[in-house]
């Protein structure tokens, strides 16, 4: 792995403040970030991606890449967790298997925001469809999640309940707002687009380094808990990520040549969603433990992914 890149991500000081975060719970600290705040941040941090994104795809040509890569994604996030689904049960009950399947076949949006500002600190290009492959795997994979519970299970939901939550997974807001978001910056001019750079710009970074800061206090907050509960989650969410990602790194080069966009596909793979899967596990699977998915993708797979994780996925792509 290279130490430049390691070095360069560790030294972030967004990703520092995430530390600060972790530091601020072991030290009993009364430091937080009021939740209207930490959500106002996040619904933030979509709309800016999803606009700037939307710019980038304006002024691509839709070819026959950009294609492949929006299959490829709605691809990994039905296999991840079928996959996923067969490893966990060999330990969980059909519930948390299929909760926690789901979370590792759909995406953490702000690791995925994370990783865009690792490759512009490098000054890697990317392409801007990213941000739409990245918005469609988020639903297929709460949808396979409910599936396998549903096949697998003895007493089957109804459909009423299976249609609540597959319009939850499909009108789930951050879904809703990054694919909005990426229209609208697709339908603006450059002109339109620069009366508002300051604020999907040139403030992004800021907002990211606060967001990080909370993301921090709340894995702090879990791990300590979630530590107490086994061996085996915390294997499945460190190893299960590398996996995928490695794997996808390398395997992406059939898809696109962009050293940029084969990253994004090893962080999608590698991410696990620790926001729009647990709304919907709730309506899904009220027996599933979040005790138990929700830290495993928040205190285990997200800090891994933006401290070592990129380091090496990079390599990966870089290297093979």
């Amino acid at each position: 792995m290279d130490l430049h890149l390691l070095i360069d991500n560790l030294t972030n000081p967004a990703l520092l403040f995430f530390f600060l975060g972790i530091i601020a719970v072991q030290l009993k600290s009364d430091l937080e970030i009021p939740p209207n705040s930490s959500k106002f941040i996040s619904l933030y941090l979509l709309f800016a991606i999803g606009f700037k994104g939307g710019l980038e795809l304006s002024h691509s040509d839709l070819n026959m890449e950009i294609i492949w890569s929006l299959i490829f994604g709605i691809v990994l996030a039905i296999l991840v967790p079928i996959y996923s689904y067969l490893i966990l049960r060999r330990r969980f009950s059909v519930e948390n298997s299929g909760a926690i399947a789901a979370a590792y076949g759909s995406v953490s949006a702000v690791t995925f925001v994370t990783a865009l500002s690792f490759l512009e600190m490098e000054q890697i290009d990317f392409g801007g469809h990213m941000v739409a492959v990245m918005a469609l795997m988020e639903a297929p994979s709460i949808i396979v999640g409910v599936l396998l519970m549903s096949f697998f299970k003895k007493e089957k939901p109804k459909n009423g309940d299976i249609k609540k939550v597959l319009h939850h997974a499909l009108t789930n807001g951050s879904v809703l707002l990054i694919l909005g978001s990426l229209t609208i910056g697709f339908l603006a001019n450059e002109q339109q687009a620069e009366g508002i750079k300051p604020f999907t710009t040139d403030i992004f970074k800021g907002f990211l380094a606060v967001f990080l800061l909370d993301m921090g206090i709340t894995s702090g907050k879990k791990l300590k808990d979630f530590i107490k509960k086994g061996g085996f989650a915390l294997v499945f969410a460190l190893v299960v990520p590398i996996v995928n990602g490695i794997f996808v790194g390398w395997f992406s080069k059939f898809i696109t040549e962009v050293e940029g966009n084969r990253f994004l596909f090893a962080i999608l793979a590698a991410s696990a969603s620790y926001i729009a899967v647990p709304a919907a596990m709730r309506l899904a699977a009220p027996k599933a433990n979040p005790s138990l998915y929700l830290p495993m993708a928040l205190a285990i797979t997200f800090p891994f992914n933006i401290t070592l994780g990129m380091p090496l996925y990079m390599y990966i792509v870089q290297n093979f």
